[in-house]
């Protein structure tokens, strides 16, 4: 076969102008498919059917064009050129099978088709093509003029409760279809009323009917913005997506018309997965030995599914004292749906097992393992996470130090005075969270390490001889559990004596009376003081502790980092100091002047009044408008107006705005309506500032305390 002759030359225009045709005919079908789904679901279903559907049939006439192949090209060949005496099969054969009669015939039929290409495209079915999109065309009018009158009789009853005043047109008939997002699972639902409370991110499809019918209507919000009403024969229509909660209401655009009540649209916003523990049943375990796993067992829920997967966080603790290192490392755990799942197969409760390979990790001795497992749901987009709480594995304390070896080796500080650095890291990992967490759950975080922090400040000033918070000291009375039958009573021990002597415990004496009901402000570990130098350092970091505890209660991570790494250095300081062992002595008050007492002498001394203090004042619209609505008048529309600026301004004492709005428009709209006014004035009543408190003035002498002062000569 020459060069200048290609068989695929001929077949593919062959095979374009059939899938072309056949796509001509097909389409009208995909386009009265897409104007049935517009219709009867929405313009973004309609272009995804009209896409499905075209390349339905694109796939169905390439598939015919396939059938184009080598017998139809040498039939078509020899049906239109006689000139190849039905010798078209030549072209197509192998040289080696061929006479040389064979070989000179296909070189004649090969300068016969070059000097004149034939064209074998099928013909255009110009007649089939023009029926289909007329008849494409009809029905598609069809779906998009025609109304549907059936959606009439299913609509309720409307409930705006307006007088009906002949020629203006009023709501008489509503529908309101909620659809949830598709992560939710939940199906789309009809709603009679037009208050309901959907899932956020809900789309929402409004369907009334007005008589008689206005020339416009709008979906007014409160806030004064507008969606309009869209007509389809005796319907109206509107669509909204539910992305926060707000009030509105179904004006129709005519002269005349009552203004309507306000509806409500709650959006119930989904709430984070939650994450508890199973095993182990306590936040510490220690390593037994011959252990080479930890099991781990997490159950994690959610309103609408939690995700098939999660992720382990592992932190390991190597060191001792501020110089800790952690290594992290993350592994992913899939769970196991429970029972419950939803319509779409995302279950509401899953559970998470997994068995930590303690040699893989390089767990030693002296490390502790830190596990936290973070979930997700299966909000669309931007799920949500929620994380575990904190489970520690930790090896046991060492032969020596369980035999008590810490008095003989002291420390110059305790082993946990090593969470100073924790809490910087922790206190950055808060500020470096991307995205930021809502204000509610940073500042509960932030308080949570501010915690911390106090405990850790508290410890620290111990070694000062400070009082521990909230450690009060147990009564001197002998409130002890009696000794039972089966517990015999022992003597106590003998004392050993400072000479090598042992000696019975004596009842009375002074060691043994501070020992059993003295009230000491430190630990045995405490008893000693530090040299001026370290004492001032001391001192110093608790007062960088102090500061970054009140910043880290206030929500201000930023702000107490400096205090933090200023006790730090300052604790640094502090370990490499020397312990002091010097014996802790009481402050020395004043005697007291035994020769004042009941004497009744006040030489020096004067009345101390306390200043008055100016009280914050508060807004006067919320009482002011409470004050009127007791009366039967109207209320001043003035006052309703500065009533709504208050509201505006987000008082602390307002829970629901959106109900207060609605109390409020409900008075402008009826003044005479008595149920609003109370609805209104409860919720004013509940907003209201509470007075300070102050201080009562003393009472006056009566006349046996007057006879009282008399006798001591006093003047009151």
């Amino acid at each position: 076969m020459t060069a200048a002759f290609r068989p695929v030359d001929l077949v593919r225009p062959a095979q374009r102008r059939h899938i072309t045709d056949d796509v001509l005919v097909g389409a009208p079908a995909a386009a009265v498919a897409a104007a049935i789904a517009w219709r009867a679901v929405g313009p973004l279903p309609a272009v995804a059917v009209a896409v499905v559907a075209l390349a339905v049939v694109v796939a169905v006439a390439v598939q015919r064009a396939q059938r184009l192949d080598r017998g139809w090209l040498i039939g078509r060949l020899d049906a239109a050129r006689p000139d190849l005496d039905d010798s078209a099969d030549l072209l197509f054969a192998d040289d080696g099978g061929l006479t040389p009669l064979a070989r000179l015939q296909r070189s004649r039929i090969e300068r016969r088709i070059a000097a004149a290409m034939p064209d074998l495209r099928p013909s255009w079915s110009a007649r089939r093509i023009g029926l289909t999109w007329l008849l494409a065309l009809v029905a598609i009018a069809a779906i998009i003029l025609i109304p549907d009158r059936r959606s009439s009789t299913i609509l309720a009853p409307s409930s705006e409760d307006v007088p009906a005043i002949p020629g203006v047109p009023r709501l008489v008939g509503q529908r309101l279809r909620i659809i949830p997002p598709a992560y939710t699972g939940l199906p789309p639902r009809d709603a009679a009323a037009l208050d309901i409370a959907a899932p956020q991110g809900s789309r929402l499809d409004w369907t009334l009917t007005f008589a008689p019918e206005p020339p416009a209507a709008d979906l007014v919000l409160a806030d004064g913005s507008r969606t309009p009403l869209t007509r389809n024969g005796a319907v109206w229509t509107a669509r909204r997506t539910l992305d926060r909660s707000l009030l509105y209401r179904v004006v129709p655009r005519a002269a005349g018309a009552a203004v309507p009540r306000l509806h409500r649209l709650d959006a119930v916003i989904d709430a984070p997965p939650q994450v508890k523990v199973v095993a182990p049943d306590r936040s510490l375990s220690l390593v037994t030995p011959g252990q080479h796993s930890w099991p781990l067992v997490f159950a994690a829920t959610d309103d609408y599914g939690v995700a098939e997967s999660a992720q382990l966080h592992l932190t390991i603790a190597e060191g001792d004292g501020e110089n800790v290192k952690f290594r992290e490392q993350v592994v992913t755990v899939h769970g196991t749906a429970s029972a419950s799942a939803s319509s779409t197969g995302s279950a509401t409760a899953r559970r998470f097992a997994v068995a930590v390979d303690l040699a893989a990790l390089k767990f030693v001795a002296g490390s502790d393992l830190v596990a936290q497992l973070v979930v997700t749901d299966n909000r669309t987009p931007g799920p949500q996470t929620a994380r575990s709480s904190s489970l520690i594995l930790r090896w046991p304390a060492s032969e020596g130090e369980a035999m008590g070896m810490e008095g003989v080796v002291t420390r110059a500080l305790p082993a946990y005075f090593r969470s100073e650095r924790q809490i910087i890291i922790d206190a950055e990992a808060l500020l470096a969270a991307r995205p930021r967490p809502a204000p509610p759950r940073f500042l509960a975080k932030s308080d949570s390490i501010g915690a911390d922090q106090r405990l850790l400040r508290l410890r620290y000033g111990q070694f000062l001889g400070e009082e521990q918070e909230g450690k009060t000291p147990p009564p001197p009375t002998a409130d002890a559990a009696a000794p039972t039958a089966d517990a015999p009573t022992t003597p106590p021990p003998p004392t050993a004596e400072g000479d090598g002597k042992v000696t019975p415990p004596r009842f009375g004496s002074e060691a043994d009376t501070l020992a059993d009901y003295g009230h000491v402000h430190d630990e045995s570990e405490a008893a000693t003081l530090l040299d001026p130098g370290t004492r001032k350092s001391l001192k110093g970091a608790l007062d960088a502790m102090w500061q970054a505890e009140l910043h880290l209660r206030q929500g201000d991570p930023a702000a107490a980092l400096p205090f933090a790494h200023t006790a730090l250095g300052l604790i640094k300081q502090v370990q490499q100091a020397t312990r002091l062992f010097v014996a802790k002595v009481g402050p020395e008050l004043p005697a007291i002047d035994e020769t004042r007492r009941l004497t009744g002498k006040r030489d020096g001394l004067a009345h101390r009044d306390l200043p008055p203090v100016a009280a914050t004042a508060a807004d006067p619209a919320p009482a002011a408008i409470w004050r009127a609505l007791a009366a039967t008048g109207s209320v001043d529309p003035a006052q309703l107006a500065a009533l709504e600026a208050w509201l505006r301004t987000d008082p602390a004492g307002v829970d629901d705005r959106l109900a207060f709005a609605a109390a409020i428009d409900a008075v402008r709209r009826e003044p005479g309506c008595s149920d609003c006014r109370e609805a209104l004035r409860g919720l004013l009543w509940r907003a209201q500032v509470r007075p300070a408190a102050a201080v009562a003035p003393r009472a006056a002498a009566t006349a046996e305390g007057r006879r009282y002062l008399d006798a001591l000569r006093i003047t009151p």
